[in-house]
């Protein structure tokens, strides 16, 4: 009997040896349990350094769109501000060159008498300061001395004169004088052209 209990109590403290056995094995396979590996600490990194510089280009292609419509704003605005001001400086030279007008008929029809005038002079003199000064600002007159070739773009035909002298549809005559600014035609110059002479009639255009 002493042997049966003592039997006996070792088999009280004895683990069942399935279960102990199943215990260690699940211990041990835990591990390399599939579908539970840990991430790559360095494909992690990757991808975040990866994401940083995907948002790095968005921000910096962002920039330079707004840098690229600041630029184009910039200069349209320059481009209106220099044409509004070329604008005001073109009214203001029209008005001058009335002026100017005035002038070359004043000289023109002075009267035979007071040729040499001190006073007729100095009209002259300041039709001189007014020559130059529109030159200074670009302003140059166009040619349309007779015999000059008519040209739409520099030339208004306003009227036409018979002439044996001229060949047919060149300049006759000017009548008021036209203007350029610079490469631009700011007033054309407005003239008489050749026409056909008929020989029953004077030729008008033959003046002393």
């Amino acid at each position: 009997m002493p042997d049966d209990d003592h039997g006996h109590g070792r088999s009280r403290h004895r683990e069942p040896a399935g279960q102990a056995g199943t215990t260690r094995v699940t211990a041990e396979a835990a591990p390399d349990a599939p579908g539970v590996d840990a991430p790559d600490p360095m494909v992690a990194a990757i991808e975040a350094v990866a994401a940083l510089q995907r948002e790095r280009d968005e921000y910096l292609d962002a920039l330079q769109r707004e840098r690229a419509a600041f630029v184009n704003f910039r200069n349209r605005t320059n481009e209106e501000r220099e044409q509004l001001r070329g604008y005001a400086a073109e009214v203001l030279l029209t008005r001058v060159l009335a002026l100017a007008d005035d002038f070359d008929r004043a000289i023109l029809n002075q009267p035979a008498a007071l040729a040499g005038d001190p006073w007729v002079e100095g009209i002259v003199a300041i039709d001189r300061k007014l020559r130059l000064l529109l030159e200074n600002e670009g302003v140059t007159p166009i040619d349309a001395a007779p015999g000059t070739a008519f040209d739409p773009r520099l030339h208004e035909a306003v009227t036409t004169v018979p002439t044996a002298r001229l060949p047919e549809g060149v300049v006759a005559e000017e009548l008021r004088r036209g203007y350029r600014l610079r490469d631009r035609v700011l007033r054309p110059a407005m003239v008489a052209t050749a026409a056909p002479f008929d020989s029953t009639s004077s030729d008008p255009s033959h003046r002393n």
